[in-house]
């Protein structure tokens, strides 16, 4: 008798989940970018303005064609040294007056990036030293439950971090300890994450010595860093009480009712607060903290003409200030790094280890800025610049000064999204929209404020920068819920940003 049996089916494989479109790097953005402005550049024609001997700016209404003579081998040796051209600021003779980098003017991209790289090891050390985790933790135990306190106090930390230094990967470090934080007040993860992004972010939108944000881009418009700090200043502390408000507002209503939380409360929450960690704030904490606050003041001190500020044009700068640019700012930080890691007792090896690790975790922005001055070089050589600019000059010449600030924000807000970098957002636009504010009228410190903004406004939200969503996930937040909560006050900031930015350029 034979017994049948029954085939076993084949096993089925789930099919593999498709693949999401990721939006690209902002190196593929600008690789992307240098070869088509390289390939433009066959096709715009060339030409230049004569230049204003005391400015250094174009004269209006002076542009002329001029033959470049480029054959095809010597276009295709630019764009294969356009990196390196970026970092050096090599340039033909032929070159107009964007992007001149005469001796005690402009420092090129070398300056910057060298300058991004001792900031990050500086930030890095301080970071390894605990001390601001220390000092939220210590703040944290002094305000116990007086919590809108508390939220204006972090609040306010995290964006003198932005305004000063551009305070945005680090605030990843900071969600284990304010998510329990906040959850222990009865606010939601949505609080928290509210608190460090836009914290943090609100200050880097209103920058005032930022040098990945408003250094880069005073650099490539060929303007100090001090110039426009007044407006900046003012801007910050506006937008800043506006978004510290709009967070304790939704704060308030939470802990008053916790059914009208976005986000709602897990069952785990309880126990993130129960094992939230207490850091023990020593001496040499204090003494990093007062050491981290004295280099930034430092760093305000000298660069900011407090002669003119104080006195007047006519004064002698040198006998009141220091005029440091990009190369002094960098030893000062590289000095300071090596002074905080010898108080904290990090030893030789972790000190080196330490810059090393700071060097490395901050040259992609460097990188960045040089890829991105490497198109302006581009520019410059196959002398299109000025055609470009030509282009612009009938749009903006004999337009109201508070339209021009305007349209310098709105025309930055895309290009922000198209390169999240700020610092490569701004050495690549700098170059194009800086000279445009001399055809209407203004000072390039407006469009210098007018991108930072832009860049500033769109990074609050957009799903390309890894600050948001890297931060979302840390709080336990979805991002559909978080573009609900923070919807309103980006209509507000886009509001209050364009107003000032008319009005410093109506009364500049």
């Amino acid at each position: 008798m034979s017994t049948a049996t029954t085939p076993t089916p084949a096993r089925t494989e789930p099919p593999p989940p498709p693949k999401r479109l990721r939006f690209p790097s902002a190196f593929t953005v600008l690789f992307g970018v240098t070869v088509a402005v390289w390939l433009l550049a066959f096709l715009i024609p060339t030409g230049r303005y004569a230049v204003d001997p005391a400015t250094g700016g174009p004269v209006p209404g002076s542009y002329e064609r001029v033959d470049v003579g480029l054959s095809f081998t010597d276009r295709l040796y630019e764009l294969f040294m356009a990196p390196v051209n970026g970092l050096y600021g090599v340039q033909s003779s032929e070159t107009g007056y964007i992007g001149a980098y005469e001796a005690g003017e402009l420092f090129g991209a070398a300056g910057v990036f060298l300058f991004v790289l001792a900031i990050g090891i500086f930030i890095t050390m301080t970071m390894r030293s605990g001390a601001i985790e220390a000092g939220i933790s210590r703040i944290g135990e002094r305000f116990g439950g007086r919590a809108v306190p508390l939220i204006v106090v972090l609040m306010v930390i995290f964006a003198i971090g932005g305004t000063t230094e551009g305070m945005a990967e680090e605030t990843l470090g900071f969600y284990g300890l304010v998510v329990p934080l906040v959850l222990s007040l009865g606010y939601d993860r949505l609080t928290a994450a509210g608190v460090i992004i836009l914290g943090a972010g609100v200050g880097t939108l209103a920058s005032t010595v930022n040098p990945f944000a408003t250094g880069a881009a005073s650099a490539a418009a060929g303007i100090s860093i001090s110039d426009g700090i007044g407006l900046r200043a003012l801007m910050f502390v506006v937008l800043t009480a506006v978004t510290i408000a709009y967070v304790v507002r939704y704060a308030r209503r939470v802990g008053a009712d916790p059914s009208r939380s976005l986000v709602g409360f897990r069952e785990e929450d309880a126990h993130v607060v129960a094992s939230a960690e207490k850091i023990e704030m020593t001496r040499r904490h204090r003494l990093v903290l007062w050491l981290m606050g004295g280099t930034f003041a430092m760093m305000v001190f000298a660069i900011v003409p407090w002669a003119q500020i104080l006195v007047g044009p006519e004064a002698d700068s040198y006998t009141w200030q220091l005029d440091w640019y990009f190369p002094e700012l960098a030893a000062l930080f590289l000095v300071m790094a090596v002074v905080i890691g010898l108080v904290s007792g990090l030893g030789e090896k972790g000190m080196t280890d330490t810059i090393a690790a700071g060097a490395g975790d901050f040259i992609a922005a460097g990188l960045i800025i040089v890829l991105a001055r490497g198109v302006t070089v581009i520019m410059n050589n196959s002398m299109i610049t000025d055609t470009i600019l030509n282009t612009f000059e009938s749009a903006v010449s004999g337009t109201s000064s508070a339209l021009f600030g305007a349209v310098m924000f709105v025309v930055n807000v895309p290009l922000a999204f198209l390169v999240p970098s700020s610092s490569g957002h701004a050495t690549l636009a700098m170059p194009v929209l800086a000279p445009l504010a001399d055809f209407a009228g203004v000072g390039r410190e407006i469009v210098v404020t007018a991108y930072q903004s832009a860049s500033g406004w769109m990074n609050l939200f957009t799903p390309t920068s890894a600050v948001v969503m890297g931060g979302l996930a840390l709080a336990g937040v979805g991002y559909h819920k978080f573009l609900r909560f923070i919807a309103p006050l980006l209509g507000i900031l886009f509001v209050l940003v364009l107003a000032f930015v008319a009005i410093g350029a109506a009364i500049g």
